[in-house]
């Protein structure tokens, strides 16, 4: 059972399939990829502009110190300059909107195998941010397969696959049981719905990706105080070796490991022991500098990359 006696698993029906016209010669996927490992071939990022410079000022952004741009714009270019290199074709989302926390694109839209789904972030400045990421998504060709509607609130960092046909959501303060709910039914087949501890509430949110991240099909990253119970031991049943994040790195965003590829992962810069931890499973390890983008805004690799398609 889960922190609020409720079940860890939570099966929904399997919804319709979208079908696609055929064609006489195989075309490459433009979006895609319910996973968290495969490889890595398409990412959207958002630079960080004035309104994210501007974040300190409204306590409600949660950022922990007065911005310095540059800095952060310097420190995003490295994280890209570092994707690129690894081979991820990298899209950038040109348009700025009333939300510091659009560079986490991650967050407020989904991209399945059958197209997008924007989400209905529970940060009220946030929810903003799923119409500027569905018009880039739209104009790419990529169809919306449904979306959150309110009162339900879902946020990215509250969700992610351990198999294709595996999902996982989190309810934290940012994402409610309507909001996992209506999501699940989109998802349709094996969803299971965890319960996140409350920890610190709100002065220190956290997300399930916060204490979990699937690193390949047989390993993965945790938080083991702040992990639920049912999510560990599906992880267990699953033949998952853990590799623990200690108390000293989970505040520098220790946990958000991006795979950029099976074997291949970026981390945020500041925390040895996770990197160590790494290498040692066989896993090569990348880092970018993360004080500005990461520690102050709250946001690690995975919150800055919007994956559109992997495989």
């Amino acid at each position: 059972m889960g922190p609020s006696g409720r079940s860890p698993g939570t099966r929904y029906p399997a919804s319709m399939t979208i079908g696609f016209e055929s064609r006489s010669a195989p075309q490459r996927a433009a979006f895609g990829g319910q996973s968290m490992v495969l490889p890595l071939r398409d990412a959207l990022v958002k630079r960080p502009g004035p309104v994210f410079g501007r974040a300190f000022e409204d306590p409600a952004h949660g950022f922990l110190h007065p911005v310095d741009l540059g800095l952060a714009q310097r420190e995003h270019d490295a994280f890209v300059e570092t994707l690129s290199s690894l081979g991820v074709r990298v899209h950038r989302l040109e348009e700025e909107v009333n939300s510091p926390d659009l560079i986490y694109t991650f967050d407020p839209l989904l991209i399945t195998d059958r197209g997008a789904i924007p989400l209905r972030p529970g940060k009220p400045n946030r929810q903003v941010e799923a119409a500027t990421i569905e018009r880039w998504t739209g104009a790419r060709g990529i169809p919306t397969l449904g979306r959150i509607e309110a009162p339900g609130t879902i946020e990215g960092g509250d969700t992610f696959w351990l198999r294709p046909d595996l999902f996982v959501i989190g309810r934290t303060l940012r994402t409610n049981d309507d909001g996992a709910r209506q999501l699940a039914g989109l998802m349709g087949g094996d969803v299971r719905i965890v319960d996140v501890p409350y920890w610190r509430g709100s002065a220190e949110l956290i997300h399930l990706l916060s204490v979990v991240h699937p690193v390949a099909d047989d390993l993965a990253v945790v938080y083991l105080p702040l992990l639920p119970v049912g999510l560990w031991q599906l992880l267990v049943d699953l033949g998952y070796r853990l590799i623990e994040v200690s108390d000293a790195e989970f505040p520098t965003l220790g946990c958000n490991v991006l795979v950029v590829r099976p074997g291949v992962v970026i981390v945020a810069e500041g925390n040895p022991e996770v990197a160590r931890a790494l290498a040692r499973a066989g896993v090569e390890v990348h880092s970018y500098p993360a004080s500005e983008i990461g520690i102050n805004g709250s946001g690690g690799p995975t919150c800055m990359t919007r994956p559109i398609l992997r495989g």
